[in-house]
């Protein structure tokens, strides 16, 4: 039914910018460039110029915009994404999402409405 051959996730996982860690919390927004992977706990709206992974044991209650987004652990709050939004089976997304593209694993969890800007300017052009 749906195609197998998952396309890579352009986030360059090798080359992390700034790390939550696991035993940190963070409250307050979180402003940033380059890439940030969260394995800890944030309350907070977060604005990356970047892309933003989020570990299995990493949450984020509040909203989010990035360009591209690897969920592995929670987060709480609408999602807004220039490119990519990937979902893995161990992610839950508590929220809206206004992405280009998405990919979800089987396990995913996800509650809330989406909006693909893709689909929606092919629509227009109609």
């Amino acid at each position: 039914m749906f195609n197998s051959n998952k396309k890579s996730m352009p986030i360059n996982t090798d080359r992390i910018d700034t790390l939550v860690g696991k035993n940190t919390g963070i409250e307050g927004a979180l402003t940033a460039e380059g890439t940030i992977r969260i394995d800890g706990k944030l309350k907070g709206d977060v604005i990356l110029s970047g892309n933003l992974v989020v570990g299995e044991e990493g949450s984020i209650k509040g909203n989010v915009k990035a360009d591209s987004i690897m969920l592995s652990g929670i987060i709480e709050g609408n999602i807004t994404v220039a490119n990519q939004l990937h979902l893995t089976p161990t992610s839950k997304l508590i929220g809206d999402i206004d992405a280009k593209n998405i990919i979800v694993d089987e396990g995913a969890i996800f509650h809330g409405n989406c909006k693909m800007a893709a689909a929606e300017a092919a629509v227009a052009k109609e």
